[in-house]
Formats: structure tokens, sequence, C-alpha cells
């Protein structure tokens, strides 16, 4: 029987590497995007090219209704996921006297209220399956730390961890692992270029990370070696914490 993995955000970046790797290891491939559906479908492409098979999902996690909608009727058609990667993320950096509420609202909905958006639909069709699966979310080094400039960010990324243990808990007798991976500075587009350089003196391992890294991680925990593992956060981020 395939064994299909929902990956929010995976058109490009840390959930593109994720579920790349994913598919590597053997998984079909839910390729979720927001607007970029032309990455997302290059995204599937090489999924299939990897001899799995793969779909697009496309809407916006910060959307209750839209993600209930969507979720619904793919697991009407396919059935029941068994992973899932919640890695669909934003920021908006500023001084926390100078963030706008649009900035902090916008960040929280994306990054936060989507753990419940996503999840919350596919939890119960994951039981009904009465097999082991895997959830894996995604946090951050600024959720474990805090980091100048990311309030918002690092709040929510620090609600993901509680959210991550609490729902851990639930699951567990289910024989469904829920675990975190909190990557630190990654080589993406949504990391500043011009940070890089002074925030490199401050990694142990004096550069950054791999988005390969990051969803190394992420294929451990999703596979079933990792059947033992769950309520952890992963942190990936050379040695900074």
């Amino acid at each position: 029987m395939s064994r299909s993995v929902l990956v929010t955000g995976a058109s490009r970046g840390i959930g593109r590497a994720i579920a790349l790797r994913l598919a590597r290891d053997g998984f079909d491939i839910v390729v979720h995007c927001r607007s970029r559906r032309e990455e997302a479908e290059a995204v599937a492409a090489q999924v299939r090219s990897l001899g799995q098979a793969a779909r697009v999902l496309s809407f916006d996690v910060s959307d209750r209704a839209a993600c209930a909608t969507a979720l619904a009727a793919d697991v009407e058609a396919h059935g029941a996921y068994y992973g899932v990667v919640c890695n669909a993320g934003i920021t908006r950096d500023n001084a926390f006297p100078a963030m706008s509420g649009e900035e902090w609202d916008n960040v929280i909905h994306t990054n936060l209220d989507s753990f419940y958006n996503v999840l919350q639909p596919l939890i119960m069709p994951m039981v009904r399956r009465r097999r082991p699966g895997r959830i894996v979310t995604l946090s951050s080094l600024s959720g474990i730390a805090g980091n100048r400039g990311q309030t918002n960010y690092s709040a929510a990324k620090a609600g993901i961890i509680g959210a991550t243990k609490a729902l851990a808990l639930e699951l567990a007798k289910r024989d469904i692992t829920v675990n975190c991976v909190a990557p630190g500075l990654i080589d993406t587009e949504m990391v500043n270029a011009e940070l890089i350089e002074e925030a490199v003196k401050q990694i142990p391992l004096r550069r950054v990370g791999r988005p390969e890294e990051v969803a190394a991680a992420v294929a451990f925990l999703m596979s079933e070696d990792a059947g033992y593992v769950t309520r952890q956060v992963i942190s990936v981020n050379g040695g900074l914490l």
C-alpha cells in the first residue's frame, strides 16, 4: 500500500527539499503551495521522476475554511495520509515598537494558526487508518531562543513547539508520532544575504545550513526507524544553541 505525505509550503526552499527527500525514501507526495503553482507542479514532476506519485494542492494555510475544504476533498478522493509535514511559513520582521498589527497577525495566522487549520481536518482520518502515522512540524531557532526583530515569528514558532508536544501526547496511543524540527540559519530565499556574513561568526560550524540537511532530519522522523521517537524537538542549527 502506498504511503502519502502532505508537505505544506513545498514549492521552494526547505519544503521542496523535504518533498524530494521523502520521495527518494519511497513516499508519495502531496505538494502544497499557496500561490506558486508552477513551481509546485515542477516539484511534483521531480517527485514522479523519482518513481513516486505526486499531486498538487493549492490553498492558503491561514484560511481555515479553505484548508478544511481542500483537505477533506483530497482525503475523500485519495484516502488518509500516512504523514504530514507542516512547513509553510512566512516572516514579517520588524522591531517590536514599529511592528504593525498586520505584521503580527499575518505571521501568527500563517505560522501558528495553520497548525490547527491543516492538522485538525486530517487527524481523525489518520486515526481511522489504524496504522502508524507521522506528523512533523517546523519550528525555528527563533522559537527556542527568540530573535531580535522577530517577536511575531518567535511567538508563532514557540507556539508550534507547545502544540506539537501536546498533540504528541494525544496521539501516542494511536501509534502516530508528532515531532518538531527547528532549523537555524538555512540558505533559502527567506534569509537576508547581508545577515549571513555576520551570523556565520556566531555559528560553531561556521556556515549556514542547507535545506537538504533539514530534510534529512524530517526524513528520519518520518521513517519506520523513528517509531519510538515522539514529542521531541530536533534542532538543525550548526551548534548555535
